[in-house]
């Protein structure tokens, strides 16, 4: 049953990851269609980010947190190792992250997003540094 879990919570992984490095990128465009004045671009950017956060984003999160609660179920003794604890904190900043993107998805629909393309470009790469630091701590076990 395990295995099966895991292999769950991977393609949920997966999916979680792809919309969050894709929403920011939609930022950085919808940013520069702002600057530019291109309301056609604008208006099909927000549809297009309202599609992903609600339609990839918020089930794959969900599933992401789920699975990997029901494995933490199924061996307890993982909370007792150091890697798991800092893989926890950085799924807590990740799920922060998350819930960041739905403010600026909220004010870009508002209009009111006042942040630049190149805030986004940055922005765009948090989710890079935690995947790399959560593979490595999964794989790895360092600690």
């Amino acid at each position: 049953m395990y295995l099966w879990i895991k292999a769950l919570h991977i393609v949920a992984v997966v999916a979680w990851f792809a919309a969050l490095f894709y929403l920011p990128r939609l930022y950085v465009y919808h940013a520069m269609a702002r600057d530019k004045g291109e309301q056609q671009a604008i208006d099909y950017f927000l549809v297009m980010e309202r599609k992903l956060y609600r339609g990839i984003m918020i089930p794959s999160m969900i599933l992401v947190v789920g699975l990997g609660i029901w494995m933490l179920f199924l061996m307890p003794h993982w909370l007792s190792m150091g890697w798991v604890h800092v893989k926890l904190l950085l799924v807590a900043l990740l799920v922060g992250y998350h819930h960041v993107c739905l403010i600026y998805l909220k004010q870009f629909a508002a209009g009111r997003c006042t942040r630049s393309h190149v805030f986004f470009r940055w922005f765009n790469e948090l989710p890079v540094i935690a995947l790399l630091a959560i593979v490595i701590l999964a794989v790895l076990k360092p600690f």
